[in-house]
């Protein structure tokens, strides 16, 4: 059994290191859910998030997108599911190998989840729909992160300022 000071000693050196992974911009999901990122890109959003944009509405829209993929007659070629204390990451992992494994094709999965955004009532009630994005869409469900991968070694980020 360790003694109080040794596990207070450890305890303290294990909150140390995820501080400074935290300074690096290392999120605590990589390693985790996806590999590190080999590229961080940063998006700047012409929405702002919406008055009643919290935690539970992210969980909500996510488990409708989901809900949605897996009314369909085949399995999905990908997972979506959110982390965070807010739930303000999103993640999307590929459930099929060899796909989400390039920027373009992580590139060609958002552009294609802009084009179903676009559709949506949120889209349409502000008539923005020729305007804004999935990233929009995101930082108006107050989401700061999105991240695709692979699920093997290839991940790409983008942050939502």
């Amino acid at each position: 059994m360790l003694h109080r000071t040794a596990y207070t000693s450890l305890c303290l050196l294990f909150l140390a290191s995820v501080a400074a992974a935290d300074e690096t911009g290392r999120d605590r999901h990589s390693g985790y859910y996806y590999p590190e990122p080999a590229q961080v890109e940063i998006y700047k959003a012409r929405a702002q998030a919406l008055p009643d944009a919290d935690r539970g509405r992210r969980i909500d829209f996510v488990v409708a997108i989901a809900n949605s993929m897996l009314a369909r007659p085949y399995a999905p070629t990908y997972s979506i599911f959110v982390k965070g204390d807010e739930a303000e990451k999103l993640i999307i992992v590929s459930n099929v190998s060899g796909q989400l494994d390039t920027v373009y094709r992580a590139r060609a999965l958002l552009a294609t989840l802009t084009a179903v955004a676009r559709t949506t009532p949120v889209f349409r009630a502000y008539g923005v729909e020729d305007l804004f994005t999935f990233f929009d869409l995101l930082k108006l469900m107050g989401f700061a992160r999105v991240t695709v991968t692979d699920g093997d070694t290839y991940a790409h980020q983008v942050d939502i300022e």
